[in-house]
Parts: C-alpha cells; structure tokens; sequence
C-alpha cells in the first residue's frame, strides 16, 4: 500500500507539473528505481518520498501547479518540498533539488541542469544516468551507496563511469564497484 501511495504522488505532481508546463525530471531514490527497472524490474527498490529537479526560477508556477493536486509548498531546514495536504509529513514529501545549483556548499559539483533529461518507459523525465551517479556520490549516505550498488549490480554502472568523474567521486565509485568484486 505504501508503494501504491508514493507512486500515486509521484503520478499526481508529473501530471501537475506537465501541466503548467514546468520542466523537471525525477531524481533521487525514485529516479534510481527508474533506471533499475530498464534493466531488471525485479530488482527495484523505492523509497517514500519523491525528488524532483527543477529550475529555482519555475518554483511560483510548479507551487501554484502542486495546489492543484493538494500539495502545499513548505521550506523545512532550508529544503523546498510539497507536502501532501491531509498528509503532512515531509518523509513522504516531494523535495526539490534546484537544477544546476549546489545541494550543499561542501559539493564539489552543481546538480544536474535540465538538460540532463532523459524519458525511460511510462514518459517520466528522469535526470541522466551520468547526473544521477554524480548526485548519489556528492551525497554519500548509506542510502546512496545502496543505490549505486544496485545501479552497479544491474550493469548500469561499471568501470567505465570512472573516466567521466572528478577524482574524489571516482574514488567512492572505484570503492564501491571493487567492493562488488567489478
């Protein structure tokens, strides 16, 4: 039932958005199961809330677009997110990572820009690949490695993506693909 509700966000703001004419792409945990299940369905795992990337310039129309679906928009420790109305809880939030800005001073790397957008099956706009491995490793949680080990163990990430990182990201990468015995 819980994946019933995170998926029936996810559907309400894409449809919210597309409607307004906002461009985003979905990112984060979301944005991991995405790509998995080009790969092998069987092996996506997903998360209770959703991330999206959107340019800071677009938030009045995406906030007037989120009220549609009964999504207020709230700023808690610095992060915007749309939190359900009868439901506010920003575990199950939709956070918004501003396009082509650091998600922290201490990043090395901007997120990706909107260009970085690709369409997987079902129409849903997704951040790249290449942007997607860059953010989980800036990020470096626990639940971020776990993404990237199921990106790794899916194929989707292999030796090759080392080459198109700067050196402090490579080394995480290089740890964890080693770690998978890749």
């Amino acid at each position: 039932m819980a994946l019933d509700d995170v998926t029936r966000r996810l559907d309400r703001i894409a449809e919210a958005l597309e409607q307004a004419s906002v461009r985003f792409a979905f990112v984060g945990g979301q944005a991991v199961a995405m790509w998995v299940a080009t790969k092998d369905p069987a092996a996506v795992r997903t998360t209770k809330d959703v991330d999206i990337l959107i340019d800071r310039n677009d938030l009045p129309i995406a906030r007037k677009a989120a009220l549609t679906v009964d999504m207020d928009y709230f700023e808690v420790m610095g992060v915007g997110m749309f939190l359900e109305r009868d439901d506010p809880n920003p575990r199950k939030a939709v956070h918004l990572v501003w396009a082509g800005e650091k998600v922290r001073p201490q990043y090395p790397l901007a997120s990706p820009s909107l260009f970085e957008i690709e369409t997987l099956e079902g129409g849903k706009p997704v951040v790249s690949l290449a942007g997607l491995v860059r953010m989980k490793l800036m990020s470096d949680r626990d639940q971020d490695r776990v993404h990237l080990r199921d990106l790794i163990e899916v194929a989707l990430v292999t030796r090759e993506t080392l080459r198109h990182l700067p050196p402090e990201l490579a080394g995480r990468l290089d740890s964890l693909l080693h770690e998978a015995g890749r």
